[in-house]
């Protein structure tokens, strides 16, 4: 099932008072003038991965199930992982995979890709996910999950442009709020929470300005306010409910 397919199952006796809308975040601003609205009273973002993508083989997001690939959230879009792992430079993939996972091996797993790729393509996620552990240290492999975990985020990062499209939408969404409307967003890795923390933090403080000043001038006071200083994250119960909530955290804040 696609994920819009799941939120219909689940919001189906609220279906009247819902619509639908297959596309980027990065677009929220346009969508919501395509059904006439120029603000709004609240928004809630999401920005974990859909679990039925995850849990759908074949669309190649994850190192446990062997499958082209892919990794797309939008599977009209051009670029799938394919393309990065057997296409980008060495040097790029350092980048991302150091960027975006956060992986201390980042070198060394790129020139693993870059040898075998010289031998053939790199075709399915078992392939790249034994190349992956083919380039981390047997001791560094005993601890810290999947040794492809980091990887094969980053790799999805790229490929969707998930953290390009989160930053522009929330800096967009806090122009699109109504005074008094709040900017909720749910997050999964310390990527996303480290840019919606700093976008939050940006627009709640005042700027620099010379000290002693007799007031602010006016146009340069924080068109936000946090109402949460640190994140809310899941307890217990919900961790046991659903566990890919175990990292989820979220933060609020509001358009004065």
């Amino acid at each position: 099932m696609t994920a819009i397919e799941v939120a219909k199952e689940r919001l189906e006796e609220y279906l009247p008072q819902v619509t639908f809308v297959h596309s980027n975040f990065r677009n929220l601003k346009s969508e919501l003038e395509k059904i006439g609205l120029s603000s709004v009273d609240g928004i809630l973002y999401d920005l974990g991965v859909s679990s039925p993508q995850l849990d759908t083989p074949e669309r190649g997001f994850s190192y446990n199930h062997d499958a082209p690939l892919d990794m797309r959230m939008d599977m009209s879009a051009p670029l799938t992982a394919h393309d990065v792992v057997n296409d980008w430079s060495y040097e790029d993939l350092v980048r991302i995979f150091f960027r975006y996972g956060e992986e201390k091996f980042s070198k060394r797993i790129a020139r693993k890709i870059e040898d075998a790729r010289q031998q053939a393509p790199i075709q399915t996620t078992a392939e790249l996910a034994e190349l992956v552990k083919s380039g981390i240290p047997a001791a560094a492999r005993r601890t810290g999950g999947h040794p492809a975990k980091r990887v094969f985020q980053a790799i999805r990062i790229a490929v969707n442009d998930e953290l390009g499209a989160a930053e522009e939408s929330l800096t967009e969404a806090i122009t699109l709020l109504n005074p008094g409307g709040r900017l909720s967003v749910i997050t999964f890795h310390s990527l996303e929470d480290r840019l919606c923390k700093t976008i939050f933090k940006e627009a709640s403080s005042y700027p620099d300005l010379p000290p002693n000043l007799p007031m602010i001038p006016e146009g340069m006071e924080p068109i936000m306010k946090l109402v949460t200083r640190k994140p809310i994250i899941p307890g217990e119960k919900e961790i046991e409910e659903n566990k890919r909530a175990r990292s989820a955290k979220l933060r609020i804040a509001e358009r004065k």
